[in-house]
């Protein structure tokens, strides 16, 4: 789960991270009355929505008077904010974030992440803050200093003063940033995040250290831990198809392809994605059904792979274990026949009762077209949308 920039710096906040004094808002009157009790002249207006790049965007614009705050608000707020990481469609920015202005000195990066090579956190820090961590480590990766944190003592101070140093910062600046590491560190683990980034985190003229932007993820299977965290779920933020592909606890990730697959399986989904790319087609979702595909998952499944326009044929590929291809082949044909699905439908059965299975498919009347195996699916299914 994603949160906004702002409710990022509220837990950080709480952890004693230092953040810039700001207000959010979700109208023009809303955000000039809050604002007035901020007492910098200059003043930073920031979209809200759930992907970097607002600035290379016009999504992030400094204020040096009422005037300007005024139109700033006004051009944001309600805009379709393009980035790298919204796609050519954008994100409608319906809240803004006012903060105060600062002297800034310096700007570095701090962030932490699962390593999963390792199986350890890894506290990251560069100098080249400002910049998109991924176009330092491809062109500076010398600059990206890490420091791995072991799971019984957690970050130790010591580590912290060596990606203070590794900075550069000097004198009291060092005590500050090792504070703010071992905040973040502390945070992060307690809220089970998968991801926080601080970028940048400023050096200010007057010897603070702020974060000046946080972006924090969660890891979904731990929210139940953390009810408070989850009231900040912004579903305006969330693809309505993934939404809901959660209430009928289906794994669903939309893709900018054309062909619709269903698949029980993580692993056998990826596999499929793969093979359609390999023969020149191109997936339009991941969806993975689980092992109890029922007649409601396999509908709801079906619903959310058509309610993509972009979706012009489906690849239902099955692998029976727990759950039988028969019921499967039932659970297909059911929802195929209520929805009355009009693109190409390939499906591919093996594993239990694969027969029954296939048979039931063969005898539906339907336009059901049957693959082999995975490869004879794929291949199947492209051809059909050519």
């Amino acid at each position: 789960m994603k949160i906004h920039e702002y409710q990022a710096k509220e837990i950080l906040k709480s952890y004693g991270v230092s953040v810039p004094k700001g207000i959010v808002g979700d109208s023009i009157e809303d955000l000039l009355e809050k604002s007035e009790i901020l007492d910098n002249p200059i003043k930073v207006v920031k979209a809200q929505i759930h992907a970097g790049g607002r600035g290379k965007g016009g999504g992030v614009k400094i204020a040096k008077n009422r005037e300007e705050l005024k139109k700033y608000c006004e051009d944001i707020l309600g805009m379709q904010l393009i980035t790298h990481q919204t796609g050519p469609e954008g994100k409608k920015v319906n809240s803004v974030l006012i903060e105060e202005g600062c002297n800034i000195e310096k700007e570095f990066y701090v962030g932490m992440v699962l390593d999963r090579a390792i199986g350890r956190l890894v506290m990251m820090a560069s100098t080249e803050g400002g910049m998109e961590i991924e176009k330092v480590a491809e062109e500076s990766p010398e600059l990206i200093f890490k420091e791995s944190i072991d799971p019984i003592t957690g970050l130790l101070p010591f580590q912290a003063r060596e990606l203070a140093f590794k900075l550069g910062l000097k004198g009291k600046s060092v005590s500050k940033a090792v504070n703010f590491m071992l905040a973040l560190s502390k945070a992060f683990v307690e809220i089970d995040a998968s991801l926080a980034e601080i970028n940048p985190l400023v050096l200010t003229k007057e010897g603070d250290l702020i974060a000046l932007d946080a972006k924090i993820g969660f890891d979904d299977n731990a929210l139940y831990r953390h009810p408070k965290i989850l009231e900040y779920r912004d579903l305006t933020e969330e693809d309505s198809k993934e939404i809901e592909a959660k209430k009928y606890d289906l794994s669903y990730i939309a893709l900018d392809g054309n062909i619709g697959c269903m698949v029980n399986g993580a692993g056998l989904a990826m596999a499929t994605m793969d093979i359609i790319k390999q023969i020149g087609g191109e997936p339009a979702n991941f969806l993975d059904v689980g092992g109890g595909a029922t007649k409601e998952k396999v509908t709801a499944a079906f619903k959310i792979i058509l309610s993509d326009p972009k979706v012009k044929g489906i690849f239902v590929n099955i692998f029976g274990g727990i759950m039988k291809c028969d019921v499967i082949a039932e659970g297909v044909i059911a929802a195929a026949s209520d929805l009355g699905i009009n693109v190409p439908l390939v499906v591919r059965l093996e594993g239990t009762n694969v027969e029954k299975g296939k048979e039931l498919l063969n005898n539906s009347g339907l336009s059901i077209i049957s693959a082999d195996d995975m490869k004879d699916g794929a291949f199947k299914i492209v051809s059909a949308i050519k």
